[in-house]
């Protein structure tokens, strides 16, 4: 079998007080058809990425609904991953293509997992592009087939993509996160969903922590808590840009001298490029004792990036290509300001007046995080709308509300039973 995530249930009625009895009677009234069914989450990893926070979060949930619901992860040798990563880096926009070769890796291991799968769940779920192909090997069972596309994939690489396609075409049904990310060939021939991720305020690194624990936290790794801060929270990813934030932290330093700046990144088991990120920017840092960078192998563990992005005068998510952008629905509901590329669902995340600044370069970057440092009033006010939009619109109740509905529908559309 598949690599089988160790989790277990976690009471849907805790979060009752933060989103209310009538969402919590909605989970359980969508529930109630599905109750028995089997239900698996299949991706390429249980840590370091954002798909992995997301499942963490609702698999349990939709456990204690009492859906038989589980968590797996395929296997891949290092150069599967490497190709991997260059079809994720291709469906952003990179213009290399695969070779034969790489081609044939990319499907020996889909082929080897799909071996691995058990055939007897009532809804598959498989999440981006490294296990697309496990549809085409594992064979037609009883199981609908739901594929879960993660990644902005608007400007995609179509050589790249025509690859995919014909293992994409199989499933059921398809899930986009937003519109814009659909492809034009899909929006008229296939069952798409659009559904928004989103973040599960109880977890480690969004719940309570007192402002105490966050300084000792933070003084513990070196920071120096008496000075103005901010901090980018990323993957060590090309496209989340982290030497564009180097740039902005430089330069807003030279108008707020003291100014200090952690770069926090999680390195992904199926990422072998963000070692590759992670060593250019120890290289360019080492000659500022306040920069400070950390990876979930030292400082960056989900209760230390908690205190970080709540300690935070400024976050900064400089991102050029964005699947959503998670990060900021996490800082904003510490109401920490943002500043925020102009990608993804990150404008969907800060409305005008909420949360913070948009930003399409590093010279309008600049003077926003300056704004904000000057301005703690200000900064505050927006901080607390960036809450109160998560609140309503990115919480983990309301993305599992989301997927019940969509089995449901599933369940209708081929028949009950």
């Amino acid at each position: 079998m598949l690599q089988l995530v160790d989790i277990g249930s976690f009471p849907i009625a805790l979060y009752e007080p933060i989103v209310g009895r009538a969402q919590i009677d909605r989970l359980k009234e969508l529930a109630e058809p599905l109750k028995g069914c089997r239900v698996t989450h299949i991706n390429a990893t249980s840590y370091g990425g954002g798909v992995s926070e997301l499942l963490r979060a609702a698999v349990p949930l939709i456990r204690d609904l009492g859906i038989d619901a589980t968590w797996q992860v395929i296997y891949g040798a290092p150069p599967f991953f490497e190709v991997t990563k260059k079809i994720h880096n291709a469906l952003q926009g990179a213009r290399n293509g695969l070779t034969a070769e790489q081609r044939e890796t990319y499907l020996m291991h889909n082929r080897h997992n799909a071996g691995l799968l058990e055939d007897d769940y009532d809804f598959i779920v498989v999440h981006d592009p490294q296990p697309a192909a496990l549809r085409r090997f594992q064979g037609r069972g009883r199981a609908r087939w739901l594929w879960r596309c993660h990644i902005d994939t608007s400007d995609r690489n179509e050589e790249v993509w025509k690859f995919l396609e014909p293992f994409i075409q199989e499933y059921d049904t398809l899930i986009f996160t937003m519109p814009e990310f659909v492809p034009p060939d899909f929006a008229s021939t296939r069952e798409i969903s659009i559904v928004h991720p989103a973040i599960d305020p109880l977890s480690p690194k969004n719940m309570p922590l007192p402002e105490y624990l966050c300084q000792r936290i933070l003084q513990w790794v070196g920071v120096d808590t008496r000075r103005p801060l901010v901090t980018q929270v990323s993957r060590f990813d090309p496209w989340k840009d982290p030497f564009g934030t180097l740039e902005i932290y430089r330069r807003v330093r030279e108008k707020i001298p003291g100014l200090q700046l952690a770069l926090l990144g999680h390195i992904a088991g199926d990422d072998p490029e963000g070692w590759t990120i992670y060593g250019k920017l120890v290289a360019e840092v080492k000659e500022d004792p306040d920069i400070h960078l950390f990876t979930n192998y030292t400082a960056a563990s989900s209760v230390e990036v908690n205190a970080f992005q709540r300690h935070a005068d400024v976050v900064i998510q400089k991102s050029i290509r964005e699947g959503f952008g998670l990060v900021v629905s996490e800082t904003l509901w510490k109401t920490t300001p943002v500043v925020g590329g102009r990608t993804g669902g990150i404008p969907m995340q800060m409305p005008e007046g909420v949360g913070g600044f948009l930003v399409d370069s590093v010279e309008e970057a600049v003077p926003r995080v300056q704004f904000l440092l000057e301005n703690p009033r200000e900064a505050r006010e927006l901080g607390m709308r960036g809450r109160r939009n998560v609140l309503h619109n990115y919480l983990i109740t309301r993305y599992v509300e989301d997927e019940l509905r969509l089995l449901n529908a599933l369940i209708d559309r081929k028949g009950r039973g």
